[in-house]
């Protein structure tokens, strides 16, 4: 285990991505400490086909509820607008 600053790392973090490969690498700031994980990129199987996430979606019981994007901004300006009138006084 190695604990390292936080100034200590950013000027050298090369070196404490090194480590990190082999030991945890605790990097402290004020009264935090913060972990550096190292995971080869490979073995974490975070790409996918585009394919994998494409999902085609039935309608179920709450298709009624279904609104367009262009109606979501509609409201959603409704309520900004609402929210600024509230808090701007």
């Amino acid at each position: 285990m190695t604990v390292v600053n936080s100034k200590e790392f950013a000027s050298h973090q090369d070196k404490y991505f090194e480590i990190a490969m082999d030991e945890q690498v605790f990097i402290q700031k004020g009264d935090n400490m913060f972990l550096l994980i190292y995971k080869n990129i490979d073995d974490m199987n975070i790409y996918h086909e585009a394919s994998a996430y494409d999902e085609v979606l039935e309608p179920d019981d709450d298709f009624h509820r279904a609104f367009s994007a262009e109606e979501f901004r509609e409201k959603l300006i409704e309520v900004i607008d609402r929210v600024d009138k509230k808090y701007a006084n």
